[in-house]
C-alpha cells in the first residue's frame, strides 16, 4: 500500500477526529488534489468484539446512501490490520463548535438545519439504517452552512454501553427507551435525538442536563424539561410531540415533515439519483482477509416442478415491483432489481440485488435459494414471504421452509 503516509492514491495528513475504534485523518487524493477524510479502523478491535458482520454491513449500507445531507463514502481500502474508509471531507466543522460560540441560532437558521437533519435521517430510515447516536458532534457543516450527518450507520463502532459515555461524556441526546436497556425502535430513538437537537438550536442550551447522571436519567425518562419564554407556540407544540417519553406514541418522521412549523420555507433535499452502479467490491475486499462473506441466503422448499417454481418466484418479484433478469448461463437462476423507471420519490429505495436459484431435488420437488448482496433486508424479506405465500396459496400442495 506504499509509504507509511500513503494509502492507495491518498496522502494521509493530520488526525482530525478520534473514537473508540477508529481515528479520522485528513487526506489528499493525489490524482486531483481534493481533500478527503479517512476513517481508520483497527481490524483486530472489530474482530475481538465480534462486530465484523455488523461493521461490514453498515459500511456497505453507508456506501449506498446518496444524500446531499449525509457524508459520502468514496471507497474502502483494506490492509492486513486496518480498514480505511475514504469519505467526503466537510470543511465547516461540527455543529457543536458553532453552538459553543453562537449559543442559539435564529429561528430560520435553526429550522433550516433541522429540516436538513430530518431529511437525511428520514432518507436513511427508509433504507433500514438508523444512526442511534445523533448529537451535534456528529453533525458537520459545509462551507455554505449546509448540514452533513456523519457516522451514519456506524453505530456498530461503539462498545456496548458506550452510548452512555459518549465523546462529550454526555448521554443528553439519548432517548429514554435506550436508558432502560430494553429492545427499542431505532427510528423512534433517532426522532427523540433530533428533538433534543432542535431544542438546543433554538434555546442555546439542552432540555435535559444534570451533573449527576442518575438525576439526568430520571429527567430524560420523565421527559422533564422547561421551555424558555421566547419559544413560540408552534415550536413548543412540535418539540412536545417529539420529546414524548413513550416511543409508541411519539411523533414519527412523516408527521414531523407534515408539521406546519417544519413546512415553513421547506425545500426538500433533492436526492442524487446516481446512474452508476454502486460498487461494493471494495467493501467486500477490505473485509475478505477477515473470514466469511456476507451474503444473506434463505432456503425454501417447493413441492412443484422447477419451471412452475420459477414462474411463482417471478410472480412474487412482480408483486413487490422488482424487474427480473433471467440468467443466460444458468436458466434456473433469476436476478431481481428495483425498477428504475418507477418515479423515484424522496424516499426512493436504495440499490440492491437479489437472486433466486432453483435446484431440482426430484422431478416434482426443488429447493429455492434466495440471496441478497446489498441494500435492504426489507425487500428481501418481502420477496421471501411473497414466494412463500405464492407457492402455498396458489397450489396448496404443501411447502416448507428449511
Amino acid at each position: 500500500m506504499g509509504h507509511a503516509n500513503y494509502i492507495g492514491k491518498y496522502h494521509l495528513g493530520r488526525t482530525i477526529g478520534e473514537g473508540t475504534f477508529a481515528k479520522v485523518k485528513l487526506g489528499v487524493d493525489t490524482t486531483n488534489g481534493q481533500y478527503v477524510a479517512i476513517k481508520i479502523i483497527d481490524k483486530h478491535m472489530v474482530l475481538e468484539t465480534d462486530l465484523k458482520c455488523q461493521v461490514q454491513r453498515e459500511i456497505r449500507t453507508m456506501k449506498l446512501l446518496h444524500h446531499p445531507n449525509i457524508v459520502r463514502i468514496h471507497e474502502v481500502i483494506g490492509t492486513k490490520t486496518k480498514i480505511y474508509i475514504v469519505m467526503e471531507y466537510v470543511s465547516g466543522g461540527q455543529l457543536s463548535d458553532k453552538l459553543s460560540y453562537v449559543k442559539k441560532l435564529s429561528e430560520p437558521e435553526a429550522r433550516k438545519i433541522f429540516q436538513q437533519l430530518i431529511d437525511a435521517v428520514d432518507y436513511c430510515h427508509n433504507r433500514g439504517v438508523y444512526h442511534r447516536d445523533l448529537k451535534p458532534e456528529n453533525l458537520l457543516l459545509d462551507s455554505k452552512g449546509n448540514l452533513k450527518v456523519s457516522d451514519f450507520g456506524l453505530s456498530a463502532l461503539r462498545k456496548p454501553g458506550d452510548i452512555l459515555t459518549t465523546a462529550c461524556g454526555s448521554p443528553c441526546y439519548v432517548a429514554p427507551e435506550l436508558l432502560s436497556n430494553k429492545g427499542y425502535d431505532g427510528a423512534a430513538a433517532d426522532v427523540w435525538s433530533c428533538g433534543v437537537i432542535l431544542f438546543e438550536l433554538l434555546a442555546g442550551y439542552l432540555p435535559f442536563d444534570d451533573r449527576n447522571l442518575m438525576v439526568l436519567y430520571r429527567k430524560i425518562a420523565a421527559a422533564e424539561f422547561k421551555f424558555p419564554n421566547w419559544f413560540t407556540e408552534s415550536q413548543k407544540n412540535l418539540i412536545s410531540r417529539i420529546l414524548n417519553p413513550i416511543p409508541k406514541t411519539r411523533i414519527t418522521m412523516l408527521e414531523i415533515t407534515e408539521d406546519s412549523w417544519f413546512q415553513t420555507d421547506y425545500e426538500p433535499s433533492c436526492v442524487y439519483q446516481s446512474n452508476d452502479k454502486i460498487h461494493l467490491d471494495d467493501v467486500n475486499a477490505a473485509f475478505d482477509s477477515i473470514e466469511d462473506d456476507m451474503k444473506t441466503t434463505t432456503r425454501l422448499g417447493s413441492k412443484l416442478p422447477v419451471t412452475e417454481t420459477l414462474k411463482k418466484i417471478e410472480a412474487a418479484a412482480m408483486d413487490v415491483s422488482l424487474s427480473i433478469e433471467r440468467q443466460r448461463m444458468n436458466k434456473f437462476k433469476i436476478k431481481m432489481h428495483p425498477k428504475l423507471n418507477q418515479k423515484m420519490t424522496r424516499c426512493s429505495r436504495s440499490y440492491y440485488d437479489l437472486s433466486a436459484e432453483v435446484i431440482e431435488v426430484a422431478p416434482t420437488n426443488c429447493v429455492i435459494e434466495i440471496s441478497k448482496s446489498a441494500g435492504e433486508l426489507r425487500v428481501y424479506k418481502e420477496v421471501c414471504s411473497e414466494d412463500k405465500k405464492d407457492i402455498e396459496n396458489k397450489d396448496n400442495r404443501g411447502y416448507s421452509s428449511s
